[in-house]
């Protein structure tokens, strides 16, 4: 393993921001979901690697200081002068050898050193290939990624599946959620940033934003929207088109309808997490003629003098 400043490109002095920023940019080179090159694998393990110890402020030290290795290990140093184990290879007692030794749960070595006895000197980080003489092992899980996704009223009404870019150049397919309000954050595991050695990767925390409509405001899982009423229609009653998600469909207004006379057309609303539908309230809004239309305006004339003449 090479020395981890050599791996992630940093200087010896570079800062965290510094070391993270080199990180990303390696793992965003070299995933594996993302570059085919066989190599490329072995490389983004490499720098999982070297950030596992530089991305921590305890192991950097512990490296700096020469009492871990590039792959995180601890080194045996310190030792050259000790002896009362009787016959190392440097003489009667003149150094601890541990070639040829073999690590057993509970036994000892050729030279009758058991590993309580290692782990007592070198620390619990020397069983079973522990993290670090700090005992803080454990794989590091990636990082949690925070993005936005914004959606239109028709694509939450139909529940469409929508290909997304997330960071580090992955595309993903994204079903919009049942129920899904504006603001919501939904969380989709393991798509965040990549984890150390065995470490899991982090989740992408996505935010729905659903956009504006020229036609319908959201009430809940209801759509409330106004419609032009004709006058004529308004007074004799017809079909009235109403603009719903999916398409207009028509609906029958009685005669004499009043503006501002709402209508529940159900099921044609947002769907909910049970799978139903919330519904549409259309409200009437009685428009008049574009140009002037004598017989109406002799007819509005002939009302207002036989409200007067009764007042």
């Amino acid at each position: 393993m090479r020395n981890p400043y050599d791996v992630l490109g940093v200087p010896k002095g570079a800062s965290e921001a510094e070391i993270k920023k080199a990180f990303r940019k390696l793992a965003k080179a070299y995933h594996p979901d993302s570059n085919k090159d066989p190599k490329a694998a072995e490389r983004f393990s490499e720098a999982n690697t070297a950030y596992e110890i530089l991305g921590d402020k305890e192991k950097r030290a512990q490296f700096d200081r020469g009492e871990i290795d590039a792959e995180g290990k601890p080194r045996a140093t310190g030792f050259e002068g000790f002896s009362g184990f009787g016959g190392g290879r440097g003489g009667s007692g003149g150094g601890f050898d541990f070639e040829g030794f073999t690590q057993r749960r509970g036994g000892a070595g050729p030279g009758g050193v058991g590993e309580d006895f290692i782990s007592h000197i070198f620390g619990e980080a020397f069983r079973a290939g522990g993290a670090g003489p700090s005992g803080r092992g454990g794989p590091i899980r990636g990082d949690d990624v925070a993005a936005e996704l914004s959606v239109t009223l028709e694509q939450v009404a139909s529940e469409d599946k929508m290909r997304i870019g997330l960071p580090g150049g992955r595309d993903v397919d994204v079903m919009i959620p049942k129920g899904v309000v504006d603001g919501q954050t939904i969380r989709l595991r393991g798509l965040g940033g990549a984890g150390g050695p065995r470490g899991e990767p982090g989740d992408v925390l996505l935010t729905i934003r659903i956009q504006p409509h020229p036609v319908f405001k959201v009430d809940g899982a209801d759509l409330r929207a106004t419609v032009d009423l004709p006058l004529e229609d308004a007074v004799l009653g017809g079909a009235l088109r109403v603009p719903t998600l999916t398409g207009a469909v028509e609906m029958k207004v009685p005669a004499m309808t009043s503006s501002g006379r709402t209508f529940r057309l159900r099921g044609k609303g947002l769907p909910k997490k049970d799978g139903s539908r919330g519904d549409l309230f259309a409200t009437t809004a009685i428009v008049l003629p574009a140009s002037d239309d004598p017989a109406l305006t002799e007819y509005a004339r002939r009302r207002r003098e036989a409200k007067a003449g009764t007042a």
